[in-house]
């Protein structure tokens, strides 16, 4: 019988090429899985820097978008801190709020709105009076964020309360304030009801000091009482019956003495601030001479008044840092509801 031939290295042969087609097929998805990889990779590189622009572009507008947005709905200022205003004012139509209470011809508002001036005070005056708050207020101070000083009445927070400041401590005032600090005070006080009596067209003579008219010191320190609570909306002459115009005079900047504070015009649609301020430190580039800087100190103080009632809707925003000064004075038509000036007696 002829030997039979062994097939194993024929096999071993055509199983050997085999081997190698399938070691090259596999090589080559190899390298195409890799590519594929590297190219998906470079894909979502692209894109994540897209995104990324996509998303810092989103966020510098929202950023933007924040200095024009307080905390009730889109804000206009009326009167930037860095503006040196002559007079500027806003007419509104009145509400029907001065309907139900006692009218006074000549003096009860039928022209209503806002102004805004800076040039009622100085700078100095505005810092004299605000040395007037400070000494005051250092003989108390609310144990939250909001601190009043009243010269009329003698109310002054200490704590949680409020006690007469002349009653409380007697003769120790004369240390405390002089009569050149009370004459300054009044005749500031005139100079403001004569500014209001000039833009509604009345006359200062027919307007009588009401209260309360007072000093205000706010922080960022939490509230304690709800007399600390000074952020929410109200109407004056909703929640003083006897006020017809209110007035402000600030005594600190914003942004230079405290950040939030801003008071706030709340009118349907919008929001319109007044920034406080006592007279800035204002920075002017000089880039086309002297590529330098140069400090101006500016010579005056700013004053916001207006109507009191729900045409005035308003608020003022919570300070967020430092410390901020100022003085409410408020007038009425009605001779019954009349205060007389603080005297140092």
């Amino acid at each position: 019988m002829a030997p039979q031939r062994r097939a194993g290295p024929k096999a071993a042969e055509s199983g050997g090429g085999s081997a190698g087609t399938w070691a090259d097929r596999g090589e080559r998805r190899r390298l195409s899985s890799v590519r594929k990889s590297r190219a998906h990779q470079e894909s979502r590189r692209k894109w994540l820097k897209v995104a990324f622009l996509v998303s810092s572009a989103v966020l510098v507008s929202l950023l933007s978008w924040s200095y024009l947005v307080s905390e009730d709905g889109v804000a206009e200022v009326l009167a930037h801190y860095s503006e040196s205003l002559q007079d500027r004012f806003i007419e509104v139509p009145c509400s029907e709020d001065y309907d139900s209470h006692k009218r006074f011809e000549g003096c009860t508002p039928r022209k209503c709105g806002r102004g805004i001036t800076d040039a009622v005070i100085t700078r100095e005056e505005a810092e004299r009076i605000r040395r007037i708050a400070e000494r005051g207020l250092s003989l108390g101070g609310s144990d939250g964020g909001a601190s009043i000083l009243d010269l009329h009445s003698g109310a002054l927070s200490v704590g949680k309360h409020f006690v007469n400041l002349y009653r409380y401590f007697g003769d120790k005032i004369q240390e405390v304030f002089t009569e050149e600090d009370f004459q300054l005070y009044r005749d500031v006080r005139r100079r403001i009801q004569q500014t209001i009596a000039q833009a509604f067209g009345i006359s200062s003579s027919s307007m009588y000091l009401t209260k309360p008219t007072f000093f205000s010191r706010i922080n960022s320190t939490e509230a304690k009482t709800t007399h600390d609570e000074y952020w929410h909306p109200h109407i004056d002459k909703v929640t003083y019956g006897s006020f017809d115009y209110t007035s402000l005079l600030y005594l600190s900047d914003y942004t230079e003495d405290f950040g939030g504070g801003r008071f706030v015009f709340m009118d349907v649609g919008a929001n319109r601030t007044v920034e406080p301020r006592a007279g800035i430190l204002v920075s002017l580039f000089l880039r086309i001479q002297t590529n330098t800087a140069a400090t101006l100190k500016s010579d005056s103080g700013r004053v916001s008044f207006f109507t009191s009632g729900s045409e005035n809707l308003h608020r003022v925003e919570k300070v967020r840092w430092g410390t901020r000064y100022a003085i409410t004075i408020s007038f009425t038509c009605n001779p019954d509801h009349g205060i007389e000036d603080p005297v140092l007696t």
